[in-house]
């Protein structure tokens, strides 16, 4: 513990795959069991260094939403979606939640 009284151990970080660039915390981790088509996935509740295109419907597999793609905002290489709107309230804990495919983000210590 540091001289506050806080742990010292520190919440894993994710990254691009591609460039390192820092995307995301653990602690930030909402769902690990996502599936984004034949992928796996995360969803995440806060992400950073992305940019988000513009909003759109599309169907998945859990139904119509309208979701931005999400990009590294270092690489552009694209990483997952955000959700802008859902339209079924069983989903509603997804609005403004990013989901992230596993194989295109690293962990980093």
């Amino acid at each position: 513990m540091n001289k506050n009284g806080d742990s010292l151990i520190q919440s894993r970080l994710y990254c691009c795959f591609k460039c390192r660039n820092v995307i995301a915390i653990q602690d930030d981790i909402v769902a690990k069991d996502f599936v984004a088509g034949k992928f796996r996935a995360f969803l995440f509740s806060h992400v950073a260094n992305v940019m988000n295109g513009p909003a759109v419907d599309r169907t998945m597999i859990t139904g119509r939403h309208k979701v931005s793609d999400v990009w590294c905002s270092d690489c552009l290489e694209k990483l997952g979606w955000k959700y802008e709107k859902v339209y079924a309230e069983a989903h509603s804990y997804k609005l403004g939640k990013t989901v992230l495919i596993r194989s295109k983000i690293d962990s980093a210590y």
